[in-house]
């Protein structure tokens, strides 16, 4: 998430809260536009670049928004939450041993080597996740291009208010 909120001053929050409605509309276009940019590269992450798709679900469950309140204008990249797997691929974690039990038929089924077998249930012996960050890896790549986006928002706004006067 990146945030254009100043915490702390509260002299400054009050000038900033007063700022011209140019300012305000200039910064609130860049953050919706950075949020949909970021939002495609975190996409495009999850297209075979950091894992591969299998269901597309983690994709799926990509949204952005904006946020806007007296004190700044916030826009997030996340994911939505209905996909269990998120979290352990963006971080990374341990997935304890327990036992699989098939949810949609009789018996599991899979090949190993040439051998096709069928289970009532195995167990999974636990392991070790590696990081694969779509997110915070998307956001740092974009970081640069976030910073001086708002950075130019907040010129032009100011540009566009003085001309008013």
């Amino acid at each position: 998430m990146f945030t254009t909120k100043i915490r702390g001053d509260t002299e400054l929050v009050t000038r900033l809260a007063a700022l011209p409605d140019s300012i305000r509309r200039s910064l609130r276009a860049k953050t919706w536009e950075l949020a949909l940019r970021l939002e495609a590269l975190v996409k495009a992450k999850l297209t075979n670049q950091v894992l591969h798709v299998r269901t597309g679900a983690l994709r799926a469950s990509i949204a952005s928004e904006i946020t806007e309140d007296a004190t700044g204008v916030r826009g997030r990249v996340f994911s939505s939450g209905d996909v269990k797997y998120a979290a352990i691929h963006e971080f990374g974690g341990y997935i304890p041993p327990h036992d699989i039990y098939p949810s949609k038929a009789r018996a599991l089924h899979f090949v190993v080597g040439s051998k096709e077998i069928f289970a009532a249930h195995v167990r999974f012996p636990g392991a070790d996740m590696p990081e694969r960050s779509y997110l915070r890896s998307s956001l740092e790549d974009m970081r640069s291009e976030i910073v001086e986006g708002l950075r130019q928002a907040a010129m032009t706004g100011a540009r566009d208010a003085l001309r008013r006067r």
